[in-house]
């Protein structure tokens, strides 16, 4: 059974009440592997060979975070920047992620209406999440429909039950695929 691999990058994951009922979901389902990258790396100092141990042990990398100014939070970036380097991520020799697959598992605080090209964001949520979809693309890796909770700001506790609920059962059925 290949392993899934969260990186988690949420800068106040216990002020966010979507994230945390995300992990709470997945939380000791076999084959899925939690890594908050906050708490290991408070200081952005990241150790380059463990994370990409980590890479190369998952069949599926699921970046999971909050859509900040249209984007991820900055330790998710430096992540990337780091880690997926050159001759191990892409390149003529870089094949370590080759035939993996990225998940985006992402929330907004802004309504799907609001993310459209006649909305207040001028764009489809998906059209910001291009640089995951091509950073798969170059690192040989399958990028995955993204999961989306929009409206997170103001989602009750039933939606909220339902998307966690939705997003283990998501990943349980990548892991056994």
């Amino acid at each position: 059974m290949p392993s899934i691999l969260i990186l988690f990058a949420h800068a106040h994951p216990y002020e966010s009440r979507v994230n945390r009922a995300m992990l709470d979901a997945v939380d000791g389902v076999e084959g899925i592997v939690t890594h908050d990258l906050y708490a290991t790396y408070p200081d952005f100092h990241i150790d380059v060979r463990r994370e990409q141990a980590l890479c190369e042990a998952a069949g599926v990398i699921v970046m999971q975070h909050p859509v900040q100014w249209y984007g991820s939070p900055s330790l998710l970036k430096e992540w990337i920047d780091r880690v997926l380097e050159h001759g191990w991520a892409f390149g003529n020799t870089g094949t370590a992620l080759a035939g993996k697959t990225l998940l985006s598992a992402v929330s907004a605080g802004g309504t799907e209406e609001s993310y459209r090209r006649d909305g207040e964001h001028r764009h489809d949520l998906r059209d910001f999440l291009l640089p995951f979809a091509e950073t798969a693309r170059l690192c040989g890796m399958t990028y995955a429909e993204p999961i989306i909770l929009y409206g997170a700001n103001h989602a009750n506790a039933g939606d909220l039950a339902a998307h966690a609920a939705a997003y283990r059962d998501h990943l349980i059925r990548l892991r056994d695929s």
